[in-house]
C-alpha cells in the first residue's frame, strides 16, 4: 500500500521499519508518525466485514529482527512514558452535563473539530493514532493471544510495580476516586433524591462505596503488593456497595411512573449509571488472582482506553440513552389514553360512532369557518394565525366534549398495543400466543378506527354542505365559488400532492400524541395536580371542593388541551410555512377532506365531472389511510424503542394479524364475539 505522506509504497512491516528507523530523517519527524502508519497498515478498509484481524506479520518481524524490536520498544517507551490518562477513564464517553441539548451540540461540534488535549497526555496520542470511530471494532477482532504475544515480545512492564504519580495504577485509582466523588455529589442533588423517597432515611450507598474504595486505594498504595484478589473482604464489600448504588439508580428510573421525570433528572441519573459502569470496569483492573492477570489487565486497559476515546463523541448513543426512558413514560401515558379508543362490545362500538359523529359535526363547521377566513385580506402569517386559531379552538372543543377526531387515535392506541404485546411476552413463552393476542387487539383497534372514520366523514360532509347553503340562502353569496376547483382538485391523488400532504398530517398527529404524553409527564414530575389542590389562595377564596375540582380537571384535561392546541397550530400554519419556503407543503386530513368535498361540490353548483367525483371519493379514503398509517407507524416505532422490543417482532406481528384477518375479516370492521 502507499501512504499519502510517502512517495514509495509500503507493502510489508519491514518497509515501514526501514522508512522510519533506517533513515536519517526520522529524528526530524513527529514521533507519532510511525505509530500512526503502523496502525494504518493493519487498519482494514471496512472493519465490519472482517471477522479476524491478525497482527502476525508484525510479531514475526519483531521475532526475527531483534535490533528493530529494541528500537520499537525504546520508541514506545519514550513516547508513552508518564503520560496522563486518568481523565480519559473518568470523563471520556460519560455525560458531561445534565443539559441534553448542550451535550448533543458539543458532541456534534467535536465531530467536526475534535478537541485536542495537551501533548503530554495519552489522550493526545489516542486522538492522533486511533481517530476513527470504527477503530474499536477491528481492534477487538485481533486475537487476544496475539496481543499477549506482542506484550511479551516487547517486554512491557505489567504496571503493578509502582503506584507513584503518573504510573498506570496511580492514574487508574485517580480516575476511580474522581468518579466516586462525582457520583456521591450528583446522587445527593434534590431532584435526584426526590425520585427515590425510599432512601431518604437510609445512608447513601454512594458515600459507603466511596469510603470503601478509599480504603482499598490506601491499602494498595501502602502495601507490598499493589493489587487485591477477588477473595479480599474489602473487595467483596465494595462490590456489595456497588450493587446497592445500581439498585438506587434502577429504583429511581422505576419510579418515573409515579413521579414522572425531566430531561435534567434523566441526564443526571444516566450520568450516574454510566459512571457506575465505568468504575465497575476499573475495579477489575485492581484485582489480580494469578500472575498472568497482571499482563491481561494492562492489555484490557489499553483496549478500553481506545474504545472510550473513539466513542466519546457518539451522538446516536447519547440520543438513544437520553430519550428512551422519557419516551417510555410518554408512551405509558398515551397507552392509558389509548385504552379508551379501542372498543370491544357493541355498545362501545356505537358509542364511538356517536362520538365520531360529534367530532365530524364540529369539523364541518371548522371547514366553513376556514373558507371564510381564507377570504380575509391578510399576510401569510395572518392566515396562519387565524387558521391555527380556528383549528385549535375546534380540536379543544372536540376533546372537552368527549367527541372523537378519528386520526387522533393511532398515536394513542399504538402504545396500547405494544403495552399489551409486552405483557404477552412476559406471560407467554410461545410466539403464537403473544402474537395472536396482538392480532385480536389490533382488529379491535382497526374497527374502532373504521367506525370513527365513518362517523367523522358522514357528518362532516352534510354539516359543511348545510353551512355553505345557509350562508348562500341568507346572504346570497356562494363563498366557495372561486375556490371550488381547488377544493376538489386538492383531494385527487393523481392531480395533486394529496398523499404527501396526508403524510405530513400523519406526522403532526404523531407529534400531538408525543406532546400529550410529555405534558402529562411534566405535570406529574412537577406535582402540578398536588400544587393546585393545596394552593392556599385558591382554597381560601374558592373553597376546598372547588379547588379540588379545578385540580382534578387540570389532571384529566390539561395534557389533551395543550396537545390539541398544538395540533391545530401545526395544521393551520403548514401551508404558510410552505409558501414562505417556496415548498409545496400543506396538510390533508380525512375529516376536513370530507367537509371540503362538500364545499367544492356546492361551490361549483354541482356541475362536476364524474371522474372528479370518483377521484375525490378515492382521495378521501386514501387520505384517511395515509393519516392512519403514518401516525400509527411512527407511534408504533416509538413504543417498540421505548420498551426495547426488537423490530424483528414486526414480521411475526404482521403475519399473525394477516392470518387472523383471513380467518375473521369481519372482526376488523364490526364487533364480533371471540369464539
Amino acid at each position: 500500500m502507499k501512504f499519502y505522506r510517502h512517495k514509495r509504497s509500503i507493502n510489508t512491516v519491514g518497509d515501514l521499519f526501514d522508512l522510519y528507523f533506517n533513515e536519517s530523517s526520522y529524528k526530524s519527524n513527529d514521533g507519532l508518525l510511525f505509530l500512526i502508519d503502523l496502525v494504518n497498515f493493519f487498519r482494514p478498509g471496512n472493519p465490519k466485514t472482517e471477522s479476524v484481524i491478525s497482527i502476525e506479520p508484525l510479531l514475526q518481524f519483531l521475532t526475527e529482527n531483534l535490533q528493530q524490536k529494541k528500537l520499537l520498544k525504546d520508541h514506545l517507551t519514550e513516547l508513552l512514558h508518564q503520560r496522563k490518562f486518568s481523565r480519559v477513564l473518568s470523563d471520556t464517553g460519560i455525560l458531561r452535563d445534565s443539559d441534553f441539548i448542550y451535550e448533543v451540540r458539543q458532541r456534534l461540534f467535536a465531530k467536526i473539530l475534535p478537541f485536542q488535549p495537551e501533548k503530554d497526555t495519552l489522550e493526545f496520542v489516542l486522538n492522533q493514532v486511533f481517530f476513527k470511530s470504527t477503530d474499536p471494532i477491528w481492534i477487538a477482532r485481533i486475537p487476544f493471544e496475539e496481543l499477549q504475544k506482542l506484550f511479551d515480545i516487547l517486554g512491557f512492564e505489567n504496571g503493578y510495580n509502582s503506584v507513584e504519580e503518573k504510573s498506570i495504577l496511580s492514574e487508574v485509582m485517580n480516575a476511580m476516586g474522581l468518579i466516586s466523588q462525582r457520583m456521591s455529589g450528583r446522587s445527593m442533588e434534590n431532584d435526584v433524591i426526590k425520585m427515590v423517597p425510599e432512601y431518604e432515611e437510609l445512608e447513601s450507598p454512594f458515600v459507603a462505596f466511596e469510603n470503601e474504595l478509599y480504603t482499598i486505594h490506601r491499602r494498595i498504595k501502602k502495601g507490598e503488593n499493589h493489587y487485591i484478589d477477588s477473595e479480599d473482604i474489602n473487595y467483596k464489600q465494595l462490590i456489595i456497595f456497588h450493587k446497592q448504588c445500581e439498585d438506587y439508580v434502577d429504583k429511581a428510573f422505576s419510579n418515573i411512573t409515579k413521579f414522572g421525570i425531566s430531561i435534567k433528572v434523566n441526564q443526571s441519573l444516566l450520568r450516574i449509571r454510566q459512571q457506575l459502569q465505568r468504575v465497575k470496569v476499573l475495579i477489575s483492573t485492581l484485582v489480580v488472582n494469578k500472575e498472568i492477570d497482571k499482563k491481561n489487565n494492562v492489555i484490557l486497559l489499553v483496549l478500553r482506553l481506545i474504545k472510550y476515546n473513539c466513542h466519546k463523541n457518539n451522538v446516536r448513543q447519547l440520543i438513544n440513552e437520553s430519550t428512551q426512558l422519557i419516551s417510555y413514560e410518554i408512551t405509558q401515558h398515551t397507552a392509558k389514553t389509548g385504552e379508551h379508543y379501542i372498543t370491544e362490545s357493541k355498545s362501545e362500538y356505537f358509542s364511538m360512532l356517536k362520538a365520531a359523529i360529534g367530532g365530524g359535526f364540529i369539523v364541518g363547521i371548522l371547514c366553513v369557518i376556514k373558507l371564510l377566513l381564507s377570504k380575509m385580506d391578510s399576510s401569510d402569517f395572518g392566515h396562519a394565525f387565524y387558521y391555527s386559531l380556528n383549528y385549535s379552538i375546534g380540536f379543544i372543543i372536540i376533546f372537552l366534549l368527549g367527541y372523537t377526531l378519528a386520526t387522533k387515535q393511532p398515536a394513542m392506541t399504538a402504545a396500547t398495543l405494544i403495552k399489551a404485546l409486552e405483557s404477552g411476552m412476559k406471560k407467554h413463552t410461545k410466539n403464537e400466543n403473544k402474537h395472536s393476542s396482538f392480532a385480536k387487539l389490533f382488529a379491535r383497534l382497526f374497527r374502532s378506527q373504521f367506525i370513527a372514520f365513518v362517523g367523522n366523514v358522514l357528518m362532516a360532509f352534510p354539516v359543511a354542505m348545510l353551512g355553505i347553503w345557509l350562508i348562500d340562502y341568507f346572504f346570497d353569496y356562494n363563498i366557495a365559488f372561486e375556490k371550488s376547483a381547488k377544493l376538489l382538485n386538492d383531494l385527487s391523488p393523481i392531480t395533486s400532492a394529496a398523499i404527501l400532504h396526508a403524510a405530513i398530517a400523519g406526522v403532526f398527529l404523531f407529534l400531538s400524541g408525543i406532546i400529550s404524553g410529555n405534558i402529562s409527564n411534566k405535570n406529574k414530575h412537577n406535582q402540578v395536580y398536588y400544587r393546585i389542590k393545596e394552593h392556599p389562595v385558591l382554597k381560601q377564596n374558592l373553597g376546598i371542593v372547588k379547588t379540588n375540582a379545578i385540580a382534578q380537571w387540570f389532571e384529566n384535561n390539561w395534557a389533551g388541551v395543550v396537545s390539541n392546541g398544538w395540533f391545530g397550530i401545526f395544521l393551520g400554519s403548514t401551508a404558510s410555512v410552505g409558501a414562505f419556503l417556496g415548498l409545496n407543503l400543506d396538510i390533508r386530513h380525512i375529516t376536513f377532506a370530507s367537509g371540503n368535498f362538500a364545499l367544492g361540490l356546492y361551490g361549483s353548483d354541482f356541475i362536476v365531472d364524474l371522474s372528479t367525483i370518483v377521484w375525490g371519493i378515492i382521495g378521501i379514503g386514501l387520505i384517511g389511510f395515509v393519516n392512519f398509517a403514518v401516525s400509527f407507524s411512527l407511534s408504533l416505532g416509538l413504543a417498540f424503542r421505548s420498551r426495547n422490543i426488537p423490530l424483528s417482532e414486526l414480521r411475526f406481528l404482521f403475519s399473525s394479524t394477516w392470518a387472523y384477518f383471513k380467518k375473521r375479516p369481519t372482526a376488523f370492521f364490526f364487533p364480533v364475539k371471540d369464539k
